[in-house]
């Protein structure tokens, strides 16, 4: 299949114009997607750079090392409650045991707990409820 870069070039120029971070095309058989990345700041969106992302990457990494990390299993969305306005299963400063629910990851309207990977005391909670989360992200690190 040859894909013709007009089109991509195009649809690229299209997500400028009309400040938009994601288009999708399709023609018969053929589906282009083309998406930007957006990365907040403080509250404020910075458009993605490869040399941004790689230097905000290196320090979360390195300030993270220090514990026993819970990663999601699967991509989704991570809720820190059963339910709105439920309690959390995991805060900062609470005693875990393996096995212990830490979250819930929702993927296609199905809710997976994630359960802790060890013994611990939560010391940081890494996503914020609502969040969507990658697999194998850092969700929770314990100490």
């Amino acid at each position: 299949m040859k894909i013709d870069k007009k089109i991509i070039k195009e649809l690229s120029d299209y997500l400028e114009e009309f400040n938009l971070t994601e288009l999708e095309y399709t023609e018969k058989d053929t589906k282009i997607k083309v998406s930007k990345n957006n990365l907040s700041i403080n509250n404020q969106a910075v458009p993605s750079d490869n040399k941004i992302l790689h230097q905000i990457d290196k320090s979360n990494t390195s300030n993270n090392l220090s514990g026993i990390e819970v990663k999601s299993p699967i991509i989704g969305t991570a809720y820190h409650a059963p339910e709105p306005g439920a309690k959390k299963f995991a805060e900062v400063g609470k005693k875990i045991k393996k096995g212990d629910t830490v979250m819930i990851v929702e993927a296609m309207k199905t809710m997976n707990h994630v359960p802790s990977t060890a013994d611990g005391t939560v010391k940081e909670i890494c996503v914020e409820d609502g969040q969507p989360v990658e697999f194998g992200q850092t969700i929770i690190i314990l100490e």
